[in-house]
């Protein structure tokens, strides 16, 4: 007899029974007869070698230890999305690649020396990031606190970003187009995470960030975008799995804000249907 395929969803002790996109993927799995078990990425009594596939799903603490996290998934038998794309992903240098490669992404300035006097607003964060941590959206009025954060995270050693606040972030949102297999499945409208005159907020609970998500249609110039994001990813013909953040850009355009290849939300239970799609994608690899 012929045992059942075994697949591992990775997540993080702060979560250890998975996100509610784990738990749907492990019900999913179950009926098309994989055994999946959700597992602490860095718990070391785990077996990694006991399954067919590590699927990374909610390891939201691989930030706190990125070079921890990916040497972990270096050392998997096989796991999805690839070891090499974390690596890229898992720093948002990557955003830099991309803009090389043509895209239009939003403006960043890497490791400034100051504020830009003519910004009314501003976003500051480090490039290893989650979860809006260490993240902050800044106005004029505010540049000597904007000025000891930006010094906070260069002193800690971390690369810091710059960019300019859109304001459709506050009107239109983000849209969040997801990915299953490398083909367009659903797309969600994220809401603001960062308030005006806030500070740094970084994280409320166990990774949830203020953005409301609600079911959206993507417009054809989104998907468009979207799937050249993809195209350009080093090594990223095998996605399992992929989200695509575009906010409008000043034209009206969309812009690329994140790429998220390592542990992003898929908003699952926005799209009837998703679940089963995404396990038959597993699956599939399996």
């Amino acid at each position: 007899m012929t045992a059942s395929p075994r697949c591992a969803l990775a997540t993080c002790s702060w979560l250890p029974e998975g996100s509610d996109d784990a738990r749907m993927l492990a019900a999913g799995l179950a009926g098309l007869g994989v055994d999946a078990d959700i597992a602490v990425w860095d718990d070391p009594a785990v077996d990694w070698s006991r399954y067919d596939l590590v699927v990374v799903r909610s390891p939201w603490d691989y930030t706190d230890r990125r070079e921890a996290f990916v040497a972990w998934a270096e050392g998997l038998p096989r796991v999805l999305n690839a070891a090499d794309v974390l690596r890229w992903n898992s720093d948002k240098r990557y955003l830099r690649d991309l803009e090389a490669a043509g895209l239009p992404v939003v403006p960043t300035r890497w490791d400034p020396e100051d504020i830009p006097a003519d910004w009314p607003e501003f976003v500051l964060k480090p490039s290893v990031s989650s979860g809006s941590r260490d993240t902050a959206r800044w106005g004029r009025g505010e540049e000597d606190a904007a000025r000891a954060h930006l010094r906070d995270l260069r002193d800690a050693g971390r690369t810091v970003m710059l960019q300019p606040y859109l304001g459709a972030v506050d009107t239109a949102g983000e849209t969040a187009l997801v990915f299953l297999g490398g083909e367009y499945s659903h797309a969600g409208r994220k809401a603001r995470v960062l308030n005006p005159g806030a500070g740094i907020e970084g994280l409320t609970g166990l990774g949830e960030t203020r953005g409301k998500v609600t079911a959206t249609t993507a417009t054809d110039a989104e998907l468009d975008l979207a799937h050249r994001v993809l195209a350009a990813v080093p090594g990223g013909g095998d996605l399992l799995y992929a989200r695509v953040d575009l906010v409008p850009g000043a034209d009206g355009a969309p812009v690329l804000i994140e790429l998220e290849l390592i542990e992003p939300a898929l908003y699952l239970e926005l799209a009837p249907g998703s679940e089963a799609r995404f396990a038959k994608v597993v699956a599939d690899r399996l």
